[in-house]
């Protein structure tokens, strides 16, 4: 497999988990009750769509095809949103649970590919991941502090 193959397989990965992570965000903040929730919902999911723009670019870049859609683990991961917080009496919590969880999934995703010593990626592409890796870092510590303040 060639390098550049290498690295947009890996993008790949990160863009599916975007697509993802955009739907999740719109599940999300469709469910959310609390406006300032609802809010930070819909605009991580704009912040996951311009991820998503960004990865396709760095993919082409490479020469190679993005990724269309998300994955069946993510459509699963969404219905399983839809139905935890019917079963509770605090949905917002969970939603926030579920956000978080998402979350850190995705920052060890990140992670792994910036700290993999096998695939040095060029410092274009370090800085892009870097810069959304911190992002999505910014959303946790946020959704940790709204559900604090719910509790």
């Amino acid at each position: 497999m060639k390098y550049t193959e290498k690295i947009s397989n890996r993008l790949n990965d990160l863009l599916v988990k975007t697509y993802d992570a955009e739907k999740g965000y719109k599940l999300a903040a469709d469910e959310a009750k609390a406006p300032y929730v609802k809010d930070f919902l819909k605009d991580k999911e704009k912040q996951r769509r311009a991820f998503g723009f960004e990865l396709k670019s760095e993919i082409m870049e490479f020469g190679e095809l993005p990724e269309k859609g998300g994955s069946l683990k993510g459509d699963l991961h969404r219905v399983w949103m839809k139905l935890k917080p019917l079963m509770s009496s605090e949905k917002t919590e969970k939603i926030l649970e579920e956000v978080e969880r998402g979350e850190k999934a995705s920052l060890e995703e990140y992670n792994d590919i910036l700290k993999n010593s096998e695939m040095r990626l060029p410092p274009s592409t370090e800085r892009l991941l870097i810069q959304q890796r911190d992002a999505i870092q910014a959303a946790l510590n946020t959704s940790k502090m709204y559900e604090e303040l719910r509790s």
